[in-house]
């Protein structure tokens, strides 16, 4: 055989391999009455019938489970509501509640109680805290009669604010009662008023207190002189023991009045077009839950401050704390009022119930004497009204007396 001869040969025979090959996997894979083609694999899980939430979720009650429930219903409404939005806060003292006391002359410190001046200690008004026996050197002689001078031009400056805070008071009355002022700036002149007025008393009681000093310096005897506390308040810094020899203007004590304090909200620039500065704020705990006790706060002019770092200016509001239930740098939660009012799906509050998962439910009367229950999404509470994100179309008859009721029976929490 030549060399043509054998390659020819091959070649026929991979040919004829190779079409066998495809003939049987042909007859292989062949199905009757298929055509020649594999069918489409089958669905591998059916489902009767799709699950729906409301249908897992309702109550049927007898008449008289009804008649007992005392059930009331109420429409589903879409109406304009306030609009609101949760900041969080800082509780902070504010300008003029925080009085350092310091030594008006150089001499020794004697304790005027029985024990010792402690931080957080609770004070009042005239309280006396040290007794200064003064030092009557030369040098305490002449620092006895500067600040004897220096208290007496004190006082004649607090008279001075006292006539300008009354000045201010008389024209904010004239002005609300002419109609074209507000409460809110009568309620601030009244404000500066009496921070005037007892500025004045307490300049007035330093002042007799160093004559009565100088007089007897002069007679050549020399009385402890009473170191007294300014106004009520708490202790927040004790920096003098009683022993102490101390010169004058040192620092004996610091006393904070926290019957009123300042929330300062740090709001975001982008919002503060949104916030109604105005408003009132409500001040709450930072979670913010719904029925929760809460707070009123009013809006305070203050020096106006920001943090570029952040992105936020800040808003002041005065909060009462005469139960001290707030302390300085405290975190809070503060709810502003927005501008304009918004279109919304509203509920009454009492109608909405929680699962032990935090999901929001109500439940819809879909007939007589049978109820389903209805998952909504609650954006907001404002007084005994819930805002819904989502949740029934308007119009729905919701259960708002009896609606944990009707989800302890379903549940299996109810006798």
């Amino acid at each position: 055989m030549s060399y043509r001869s054998g390659v020819v040969t091959g070649a026929a025979t991979v040919a004829l391999l190779a079409g066998a090959a495809a003939a049987g996997y042909w007859l292989w894979n062949e199905k009757p009455g298929t055509g020649g083609k594999t069918p489409p694999p089958g669905i591998p899980a059916t489902v009767a019938k799709v699950f729906q939430e409301q249908d897992a979720a309702g109550v049927v009650l007898t008449a008289e489970a009804e008649a007992r429930l005392a059930i009331r219903l109420a429409p589903v409404e879409r109406k304009s509501v306030g609009r609101v939005r949760v900041y969080g806060a800082e509780v902070t003292i504010p300008p003029g509640q925080a009085v350092v006391v310091s030594a008006p002359l150089a001499g020794v410190l004697k304790l005027a109680g029985k024990a010792a001046p402690v931080a957080g200690q609770p004070v009042k008004q005239n309280d006396v805290i040290y007794q200064l026996l003064p030092i009557l050197d030369p040098v305490g002689r002449a620092n006895l009669t500067t600040a004897k001078v220096d208290a007496d031009g004190l006082v004649k400056a607090a008279e001075e604010q006292q006539k300008l805070a009354q000045i201010a008071l008389d024209r904010a009355k004239n002005v609300l009662a002419k109609g074209a002022g507000s409460q809110r700036v009568v309620d601030e002149a009244q404000a500066q008023m009496e921070i005037s007025s007892r500025n004045l008393e307490a300049q007035k009681l330093k002042l007799k207190e160093l004559i009565d000093v100088v007089g007897q310096a002069e007679a050549g005897t020399t009385a402890p002189m009473p170191i007294k506390v300014p106004e009520n308040g708490v202790l927040r810094v004790v920096s003098a023991l009683p022993g102490q020899s101390i010169p004058a203007g040192a620092l004996l004590f610091e006393v904070v009045d926290l019957s009123h304090v300042w929330v300062r909200v740090p709001v975001y620039v982008g919002d503060l077009a949104d916030v109604d500065a105005g408003a009132n704020a409500t001040i709450g705990t930072l979670t913010a839950r719904p029925g929760e006790l809460t707070k009123p706060a009013t809006p305070v002019p203050a020096p106006p401050a920001a943090n570029p770092i952040a992105g936020t200016a800040d808003l002041y509001y005065a909060l009462d704390n005469r139960e001290t239930n707030y302390r300085p740098g405290q975190r809070i939660g503060a709810t502003l009022a927005l501008r304009g009012p918004a279109e919304a799906l509203v509920i009454p509050w009492m109608a909405v119930v929680y699962d032990i998962h935090g999901g929001a439910w109500v439940y819809e009367k879909v007939k007589e004497q049978s109820y389903s229950r209805r998952r909504v999404v609650v954006r907001y509470i404002q007084n005994d009204i819930a805002v819904l994100a989502s949740g029934p179309a308007p119009g729905t008859v919701l259960v708002i007396a009896g609606a944990a009721e009707l989800f302890g029976t379903e549940t299996g929490f109810s006798k």
